[in-house]
């Protein structure tokens, strides 16, 4: 039997961060995959909801003061988000699959085109929502 190796190197197993720059995308990989849980929490939601609008007017009234608060107008949001974002990045992984968008440039381009339209197309429903309804 070997005797244990007593010398360790303190290294990383693989590359990490203090070897890679940040670039966007990095960012657009891990915020897709972060977005996907956030819609699979909403997800959960969307059901309680609907549990609520079946179970009467008091499970509804209790769903409807959980939403509308502060707390809640914050997590519909960040649920709108999260939908639009992963939307428009499925759509750019739809394209890549097909077989386009593979040079660099192209990649740097659509990632922030699925950033910053997230970002635009929400602002412009939450926008046509607060005027067309008032208050979400």
């Amino acid at each position: 039997m070997a005797a244990p190796d007593t010398h360790v190197r303190q290294r990383p197993l693989s590359p990490h961060l203090q070897v890679y720059r940040w670039q966007v995308q990095m960012a657009s990989s891990i915020l897709h995959r972060a977005t996907g849980v956030i819609l699979s929490v909403g997800a959960l939601a969307l059901v309680w909801g609907l549990l609520a609008l079946a179970g009467g007017p008091e499970p509804w009234q209790a769903f409807i003061a959980c939403v509308g608060s502060p707390l809640g107008t914050v997590a519909l949001f960040g649920f709108s988000w999260a939908l639009a974002y992963h939307l428009l990045n499925g759509i750019r992984h739809l394209v890549q699959d097909a077989g386009h968008g593979f040079a660099i440039a192209d990649f740097v381009r659509s990632s922030w085109v699925s950033i910053i339209g997230s970002v635009l197309l929400v602002a412009a429903v939450w926008a046509i929502v607060l005027v067309r309804w008032g208050q979400a």
